[in-house]
């Protein structure tokens, strides 16, 4: 029997005139959280578009959440057996 298994990922934004700062924290079933942030900066020649700030800002958080997940991952990995796991980042 399969069961659904759900994870909620929270971003939110601080911006002003040229930069955005994103925050990502995603709440694990065992009650541990793991926090992140990325940033983007716009170029004072670029038509201001707090969208795409917001975007880049929010890519750079959650590929940095997902590096700390497959570490969190491999710590256990590693506890459990005994051994040394190897990551492989993608």
């Amino acid at each position: 029997m399969h069961s659904a298994v759900g994870w909620h990922i929270e971003l939110e934004f601080q911006e002003d005139d040229s930069h955005t700062r994103a925050a990502a924290m995603v709440r694990l079933p065992d009650g541990s959280e793991v926090r992140t942030r990325g940033h983007a900066t716009r170029h004072h020649t670029d038509a201001n578009q707090p969208r795409v700030g917001e975007e880049v800002a929010a890519a750079r958080a959650l590929n940095e959440l997902a590096m700390q997940l497959l570490t969190k991952a491999h710590d256990e990995i590693d506890q459990a057996s005994g051994r040394t796991s190897h990551p492989i980042h993608v």
